[in-house]
């Protein structure tokens, strides 16, 4: 095996063991055990089990964050970017499970990026903008939208969490009702929305 199959073969056993147990449950026996090597090869290509882990976050953050700016970065109607986006986001779900698992967790490396967290601010930004220009078009203030990019991808986000567990209902079905959840509420914002006094 080549220096780069054998590091690329220690990712992927890092990955499901990651996945598995979690970033304090996986040892660095373990990875060297599963790879049928020994400890200082994992040492040699990482450093340890923070830079493995390391790899595989960045790895996923940037699979997923390609997915989510790909969705967004297209034009379209305001409609079609949140269906493309919550379909993105459960499509990165269902074909990297294990690399989703790793993202949600908190990650011990210490990073001002590379997780779950960071990369939905990212996403945030990005909607941030979209909603700002939408905001102005419809005559609501632009300066909310922040708040809104926010509270619009912690949604999405959760309920990516909560299907990526229960699998139910089908993806599609998923993504319907996030749209419609977000869309609706979206289209009728009030201009100078208040709370009821007591």
């Amino acid at each position: 095996m080549t220096a780069r199959e054998r590091r690329e073969q220690l990712l992927t056993v890092g990955r499901a063991l990651f996945a598995e147990k979690g970033f304090e449950g996986t040892s660095v026996e373990e990875i060297a055990s599963r790879a049928d090597v020994s400890k200082p090869v994992v040492y040699e290509h990482f450093g340890g089990k923070e830079g493995m882990y390391a790899v595989i976050v960045d790895r996923e953050v940037e699979a997923l964050l390609g997915a989510l700016t790909g969705a967004l970065a297209q034009k379209a109607h305001p409609r079609q970017l949140v269906e493309r986006a919550a379909l993105a986001l459960l499509g990165y779900i269902e074909d990297s499970p294990d690399g989703f698992r790793i993202l949600v967790r908190d990650s011990p490396v210490a990073q001002a990026s590379g997780t779950f967290s960071s990369l939905l601010g990212d996403v945030s930004a990005q909607v941030e903008g979209l909603l700002a220009d939408q905001f102005r078009k419809r005559g609501l203030d632009p300066v909310v939208a922040p708040v809104y990019s926010q509270m619009l991808v912690g949604m999405v986000a959760l309920a990516g969490q909560h299907w990526a567990e229960v699998r139910e209902p089908e993806k599609h079905v998923v993504a319907a009702h996030l749209v419609n959840l977000a869309w609706n509420g979206l289209s009728s914002l009030e201009r100078r929305p208040d709370l009821p006094s007591d």
